[in-house]
């Protein structure tokens, strides 16, 4: 997350338990091109942004690259401290980065990037990067094209707010600075099974839902239970990960 220019990303701190229990990690195919392109290796530092629970920064670590977790909610940033307690975690946000000019080797964001208020936060990534530094902008959406998704696109309907976050138009800002270069883009896929607890534990995680009253969660967790039957008591509940990275110019 950053220091929110959407209220409703204020939800998450409501649920950062839930958070990390709910959420999957990022697909190995994705981190493997991840770690490729950005040079993640023993010796270089990378910086995640917008770290939440640490659900990116469990893959960082696995590429033996020093690990900076920057992450402005107090919550979400003590579940982090909880899972990973080896990492260096910083109460910070994209728009104001603790860290010192030219201090990291690349910068990775997961789920965070269209919270951030771009014109602060692009020039505070580049001025974090070391010359020719990488960012990788990455999300698990959920899948589109899933009969599923698109059921629970209907119950959702009612808790999106107008003017919300837009995760696809976000990474054009990026590409639209003169401080860094052309955009590469890889998608991937994967599927989190999940049970009826799991399906409406994973929806509760949202942020305008979190945002929402408690009698609103509870008639979405009924229906969600209820869809989950429909589909036998457990769904296959699909993702696709957008991978974006750009070179600091």
């Amino acid at each position: 997350m950053s220091e929110l220019q959407h209220p409703e990303s204020r939800g998450f701190e409501r649920v950062a338990d839930l958070y990390e229990r709910a959420r999957p990690e990022y697909p190995g195919e994705a981190l493997d091109w991840i770690t490729e392109r950005l040079d993640l290796r023993s010796g270089r530092i990378v910086l995640d942004l917008g770290a939440g629970t640490g659900k990116l920064t469990r893959g960082l670590l696995r590429t033996g690259a020093g690990v900076s977790a920057v992450e402005p909610g107090d919550a979400m940033r003590a579940e982090l401290e909880r899972a990973l307690p080896g990492v260096q975690a910083l109460r910070g946000s994209a728009e104001h980065i603790p860290l010192p000019e030219a201090s990291v080797d690349a910068i990775a964001v997961g789920q965070a990037f269209h919270w951030f208020r771009f014109d602060e936060a692009i020039p505070e990534l580049h001025r974090v990067l070391r010359s020719r530094g990488s960012v990788a902008l990455v999300w698990n959406a959920r899948d589109q094209e899933s009969p599923l998704q698109r059921e629970i696109n209907e119950l959702l309907a009612g808790f999106i707010p107008a003017g919300r976050a837009v995760v696809g138009d976000s990474a054009r800002r990026l590409a639209e600075s003169p401080l860094f270069g052309p955009i590469e883009e890889r998608r991937f896929q994967f599927v989190q099974n999940l049970d009826a607890e799991g399906l409406v534990n994973r929806l509760a995680s949202t942020s305008f839902v979190a945002a929402s009253t408690r009698a609103k969660q509870a008639e979405f967790g009924r229906q969600l239970r209820e869809l989950a039957a429909r589909y036998g008591g457990v769904v296959e509940f699909p993702y696709v990960t957008d991978v974006y990275i750009s070179r600091a110019a």
